[in-house]
């Protein structure tokens, strides 16, 4: 399931949210190469300072986060348009109350294993459609994001692929792009027939907490 938690509320769920961090360090720090910074193990940058909206991926027996995907809106500071704007076309930005960004997507190793006979690993498969729900009771219509070469095959497998904008380019290891994913009933409809999910992924009592105003 997908547990919600604002940003402001670090200090109150600070397993949580540790936990994430130590994810994305493994992720971005060590598999990706990005010139990201780590510090006693856990990766922040200054759009963690600003009370995003994170979705974390919970094993509902244990409780163990096995991923993640941090979202903001795009009429303030986002990483495309402030650490990735060259992957936009002549100087173009993202800029809308309907359009968030999702950015650090990111799993702890063996999570992005899908089942037998499956494209995409349920935890993967539970980010993607968090994202899309949560776009559609915040009203947005579409979600903004920056990936590697490798989430490309794996979203497109999730029924959600992206609208490439700009030029994709080299950062760090891999090829990195910028793309649009639509926000909508039938989007999200896509999603469950191509993973296999049924009903929410959310939450409910998160979702209350968060997302009630």
């Amino acid at each position: 399931m997908i547990f919600l938690v604002n940003g402001a509320e670090r200090d109150q769920y600070s397993y949580h949210i540790n936990t994430m961090h130590k994810i994305r360090a493994a992720v971005f720090y060590d598999r990706l190469q990005w010139e990201v910074k780590v510090e006693n193990g856990l990766e922040k940058d200054k759009f963690d300072d600003l009370n995003p909206l994170y979705l974390l991926s919970m094993d509902e027996i244990t409780g163990r986060i096995r991923g993640s995907a941090r979202l903001l809106p795009t009429t303030g500071p986002n990483m495309l348009r402030d650490v990735f704007p060259s992957l936009l076309p002549n100087d173009e930005i993202v800029e809308s109350a309907v359009i968030w960004e999702s950015s650090r997507f990111s799993m702890e190793p063996g999570a992005e294993t899908p089942s037998p006979g499956q494209l995409v690993s349920q935890v993967t498969a539970e980010l993607i459609a968090g994202i899309c729900e949560v776009g559609l009771i915040a009203g947005l219509t579409d979600v903004v994001s920056v990936f590697d070469a490798r989430m490309v095959r794996i979203m497109r497998a999730s029924g959600s692929p992206a609208t490439i904008i700009g030029k994709p380019q080299r950062i760090g290891a891999f090829m990195t792009y910028a793309g649009l994913f639509e926000v909508s009933e039938a989007a999200l409809e896509n999603i469950r027939k191509a993973t296999g999910l049924e009903g929410s992924v959310l939450e409910p009592q998160s979702v209350t907490r968060c997302l009630a105003a």
